[in-house]
């Protein structure tokens, strides 16, 4: 084992406080929030297990990264929203397309910064008046 990778083994957790691995080394049972998600699972309240542990030289945030593990074996499926709540999650983001201005559904979610849809904030203030 290189002495990078030997620098985050720590299975019993006295070093970092927690069971730490190096990157691609956890057990087969430990898994990220992601691949929990792409497995259709959650943490279901268990707290963080593990951790994996790596050197990074990416630019801007150089140092050591983590990903925490959360073990498969306590975690529960994903819940999905009821037919209520995706009515109202749909009815949540026609408000967000539709310009107060013109009141039409411009196709995509209004920019905060203008608060209208493109076209209208494109038209000079003296033509919206006449209009």
């Amino acid at each position: 084992m290189s002495r990078i990778r030997a620098r985050f083994w720590d299975p019993a957790g006295k070093r970092y406080g927690i069971p730490t691995w190096p990157w691609r080394m956890a057990p087969a049972h430990l898994l990220t929030r992601r691949q929990l998600t792409a497995a259709g699972l959650r943490p279901g309240g268990q707290g963080v297990q593990a951790q994996v542990l790596w050197a990074s030289r990416r630019h801007g945030a150089p140092g050591v990264r983590a990903a925490y593990l959360y073990d498969v074996r306590f975690a529960l499926p994903k819940r999905t929203a009821t037919p209520a709540q995706l009515d109202a999650l749909a009815k949540a983001n026609a408000a967000r397309r539709t310009c107060p201005d013109c009141g039409r559904d411009a196709g995509y979610v209004l920019p905060r910064h203008l608060g209208t849809c493109l076209d209208c904030a494109q038209t000079p203030t003296d033509l919206k008046e006449v209009a």
